[in-house]
């Protein structure tokens, strides 16, 4: 594909590929200083031996043309599933929940965020729920924090849009996938 006649070749490229790529001619980027939101002493890991959390819930675009989760008290907070720690034990990166995460292990919970579906059709049984909605089919919008699988009782139908499910919540140790969170018996909710 050819960039059209009146648009630069680097813009064209930065608008094929994405704004954010920091492009500055074919095949060549430039490099982007990232900071933290952190203070210094706040990215220590929280325990002898942890590293310091996961990418969190994630960064909902503000050019997405999905809306961001409304706000509501009666689903649990995807800030408290993403205060999570890791650490490596025999080579394997774990989660360390606080006591608050493994307090709604095996009960009755609420959650709201965006599908990822694992299964082709509009009816979903089987898929992930993530806290910010997905702006690339190849990418996923956070870490293993900030995305719970989910299995239902009934079909769902697929929404771009938030959607808020109820079922049983496990907390998971030792997931072969790396999922941290999984909703067993879920059904949809308004």
């Amino acid at each position: 594909m050819t960039p059209p006649h009146f648009l630069p070749r680097r813009i064209w490229l930065q608008r094929l590929f994405g704004w954010g790529l920091g492009l500055t001619w074919l095949g060549t980027a430039r490099a982007q200083a990232l900071g933290s939101p952190l203070p210094p002493d706040a990215t220590a890991p929280a325990h002898p031996g942890s590293l310091s959390g996961g990418q969190g819930a994630g960064v909902h675009s503000p050019l997405s043309p999905i809306a961001p989760l409304p706000k509501r008290n009666d689903v649990l907070a995807w800030s408290l599933l993403t205060d999570v720690t890791t650490r490596v034990d025999n080579r394997r990166i774990v989660p360390v929940y606080p006591a608050a995460v493994r307090a709604l292990n095996q009960k009755k919970q609420r959650l709201q965020g965006f599908m990822m579906p694992l299964e082709p059709g509009e009816q979903q049984r089987h898929f992930l729920l993530s806290s910010v909605p997905l702006t690339c089919a190849f990418c996923t919008p956070g870490g293993p924090e900030s995305m719970v699988e989910v299995r239902t009782k009934s079909p769902v139908k697929y929404s771009l849009g938030a959607v808020v499910v109820e079922g049983k919540f496990h907390v998971l140790e030792n997931d072969p996938y790396g999922l941290y969170y999984r909703f067993t018996e879920a059904e949809a909710v308004q």
